[in-house]
């Protein structure tokens, strides 16, 4: 069974953030591939988050997470899944506006990362079903609701 080892780095200490052990179990379930692994997970505020998203997206504001897969050099294999950098104050904000457990919300951020760094993405939708479908299928191993519940009831209104 493949292993995913998580290294945190808090930048961000204020109340409210999961426990570590929270944080790389959410990972672990995450993590799709045969190998074993490693990934950074960084907790940040809305200034490093907006100073990151502008410079890799283009866009001017903080956002709830960065996934950035590790893209080893020719010849180098390094078992390095890559970053995740999550912004607390938005995962925040979100729970609190779509009416949901913060725990379960940054549940669903850690494993929409994950995701991400595993090549999977919801630009097409398409892609977006096959992502959205097991996200919800791994959340629901974590005993969370569907995160986008919500979401559909809003467009179904």
């Amino acid at each position: 069974m493949s292993k995913l080892t998580v290294d945190l780095q808090d930048a961000y200490q204020q109340p409210g953030i999961p426990e570590p052990a929270h944080l790389e179990s959410w990972a672990n379930l995450a993590w799709q591939g045969d190998e074993s692994s490693e990934v950074t997970i960084r907790i940040v505020g809305e200034q490093e988050s907006q100073a990151l998203n502008l410079e890799y997206r283009g866009k001017d504001k903080p956002t709830n997470v960065l996934s950035f897969p590790f893209e080893a050099p020719a010849g180098i294999t390094i078992p390095l899944a890559g970053d995740l950098i999550i912004c607390a104050p938005v995962v925040e904000k979100e729970a609190r506006e779509q009416h949901k457990e913060l725990m379960a919300h940054w549940a669903h951020m850690v494993v929409h990362g994950m995701l991400h760094l595993q090549g999977y993405d919801h630009v097409i939708d398409e892609d977006a079903e096959v992502m959205e479908a097991l996200e919800v299928q791994l959340l629901g191993q974590l005993g969370f609701g569907n995160p986008y519940e919500a979401e559909e009831l809003e467009k179904d209104s």
